[in-house]
């Protein structure tokens, strides 16, 4: 309800200053202080006071004169305060957003009819993923699920790196090396976990091998990087044989989270089908190219970017940010919208290839990234697959579920273990509690920002963190079963009549502030997407949990004194707090456990 309580305002703001013949380019629309009872405020006054040459107080009376409230579905009231001219909810605003609540999807956004490709974590498939970029697939997964809710039509890929030089390094590595030369046992039994021994053997042989099989070895690696550059079918399918397996075992990591994807797009598609080849010499063309220290390169210090960027060597190998370049035009003319999460290394990177892309003469508006920081954990592990060191993503989600049932298990007694939560429940419990509690702490915060990883902050069921917000959820359930509704069926089939409830039903403070933090979930999901920001969802589910909190405490849904108008307004009232909790945690990819 908020986004038309929005339209509203915003078309009689226009109306009105149209009318005063003002301009209107800019109504002022913002939140209002939390001490102030409205719900919008306007502070358009100030820009125009010059113009009216008369204090900003007066020329917001002089606005609110001309606006007629009573035409006006969702504002019940109009006061000014200063300068500023806020606007109050109806009864009619409470009332629908109680009834449209209620329905299971809410919050999410009519069709767009625009589509876009969300592009994240790419790591490269040299072994497991490890927690240094584990920020990528949360951020990523996030975002593109933030755009769907937001009515956009999305598509999830990871693009995969199988034509650089590790993968021909993997290769040679994997077809010279047996069992018997690795040192090491595999640290799980995963697939990706087996063979990144091949390549980590294969690094230690070629810094510290015998110099003549050394420079054996280079050529074989340079053969199979020639082989992949030119289109040749046997080398693509011995680079696949390790490619495939090692991404297949990262798959089974990605989904614990989870992040799922759509299509791998794989980086020599675009060197077989020729439009790499195309492209190279499209760049050769442009007035940027030059031919420097034994390579082809893009000069573009003329465009802000003092650092040559490198599109083909000498040996006629292209470099991944060429074939990257194939790549995103493949995306402009597939999708409407093109989004990648990218980590704060590849910043370069990124603007080179977006000026390089508005030189080749497309349309660079389509392109839009998110850059995000490192995960660090306490002590400042390293994260090197190549060494094989670090903390993989495997460890750090075992670590989070332990954690999380042996805080589940100290906080039940043995009447409440034996008489509603088995085993089996404990365990569930802690798969959503725990994975839940990494992905939201990492969500939760400013992708630009880095961030250090702490259990006690992640875990905290009391402070605002993941099972802080999804304890919400688990009451809301147990009071609608308690009820005999069943929490995940929209209320108008089961047995409330929504359009008998009224929200004056709903008196208390703690009542309304609950149903209008609800009124605006949509509008946030809105902004965030706009934003490509789901931390501001994360924000508003901290915001969402204490009003809920408040409300629980406050407000009895089912105690026998409590009138059945008054009950079943209430019962509707945490209808809508679930569906609203559960989605905005869908959003992030965080579980809602039904009970906790």
């Amino acid at each position: 309800m908020f986004l038309s309580l929005r339209d509203e305002v915003a078309d009689a703001l226009e109306g009105a200053l149209s009318s005063l013949e003002y301009p209107t380019d800019d109504l002022g629309l913002e939140e209002p202080p939390e001490d102030v009872p409205s719900v919008l405020a306007s502070s358009v006054a100030f820009r125009l006071a010059s113009e009216a040459g008369a204090a900003p107080p007066q020329v917001a009376a002089e606005i609110a004169d001309e606006i007629d409230v009573d035409a006006l579905r969702y504002v019940g009231e109009l006061q000014t305060q200063g300068p500023y001219l806020n606007f109050l909810p109806s009864d009619a605003y409470l009332s629908d957003t109680l009834a449209e609540a209620t329905a299971s999807d809410y919050g999410a956004l009519t069709d767009r009819d625009t589509s876009v490709v969300v592009e994240h974590t790419s790591a490269n498939p040299t072994g497991p993923v490890h927690v240094g970029r584990a920020r990528n697939p949360i951020i990523g997964d996030a975002v593109a699920t933030l755009l769907d809710y937001a009515g956009y039509d999305v598509d999830r890929h990871y693009y995969v790196n199988d034509a650089g030089r590790q993968m021909a390094v993997f290769t040679w590595a994997y077809e010279t090396f047996d069992e018997s030369d690795l040192e090491d046992d595999p640290e799980r039994d995963r697939i990706e976990y087996d063979l990144v021994r091949y390549y980590r053997k294969g690094n230690a042989f070629l810094e510290n091998g015998p110099e003549a099989e050394v420079a054996e070895a280079e050529a074989e690696i340079e053969s199979i990087m020639q082989g992949l550059e030119a289109g040749n079918e046997e080398t693509y399918e011995r680079v696949s044989e390790v490619v495939d397996q090692v991404l297949s075992g990262m798959q089974e990591c990605l989904e614990r989270l989870p992040a799922e994807f759509d299509e791998f797009v794989k980086e020599t598609r675009f060197m077989r089908n020729g439009d790499t080849d195309d492209l190279v010499g499209r760049l050769k063309e442009l007035d940027e190219a030059v031919y420097e220290e034994d390579a082809w390169q893009l000069d573009l210090e003329e465009h802000g970017i003092d650092k040559k960027m490198v599109f083909l060597r000498s040996d006629d190998t292209t470099l991944y940010t060429t074939r990257d370049l194939a790549h995103h035009e493949w995306k402009f003319d597939n999708y409407d919208r093109a989004v990648t999460v990218l980590g704060e290394d590849h910043k370069l990177q990124a603007t080179q290839l977006r000026q390089t892309l508005d030189l080749l003469g497309n349309d660079v508006d389509q392109l839009e990234n998110v850059i995000f920081s490192w995960v660090n954990l306490p002590g400042g592990l390293g994260m090197s697959t190549r060494e094989g060191t670090g903390v993989d993503l495997d460890d750090l989600l075992d670590e989070a579920i332990d954690r999380a049932r042996q805080e589940v298990e100290d906080r039940l007694d043995d009447r409440i273990r034996d008489d509603d939560l088995d085993e089996e429940d404990i365990e569930r419990i802690a798969h959503q509690v725990g994975i839940g509690a990494v992905r939201y702490d990492i969500v939760s915060k400013q992708p630009t920002k880095a961030i250090t990883f702490e259990w006690d902050q992640a875990l905290d069921f009391e402070a605002q963190s993941a099972p802080y917000v999804q304890y919400v959820h688990a009451r809301c359930c147990g009071i609608l079963e308690e009820a005999g509704l069943d929490a995940d069926t929209d209320l108008v089939d089961q047995d409330i009549e929504l359009e008998a409830l009224e929200a004056d039903l709903l008196e208390t403070e703690a009542e309304q502030d609950l149903l209008e933090t609800i009124a605006t979930f949509p509008a946030v999901v809105d902004e965030a997407a706009d934003d490509l920001e789901p931390h501001q969802i994360a924000t508003y589910t901290r915001t969402f949990a204490d009003r809920f909190n408040a409300f629980y405490r406050e407000c009895p849904v089912l105690a026998d004194d409590v009138d059945p108008d008054v009950r079943d307004a209430r019962l509707a009232l945490v209808a809508a707090s679930k569906h609203t909790v559960a989605n905005a945690l869908t959003i992030l990819g965080v579980d809602a456990p039904r009970s906790m």
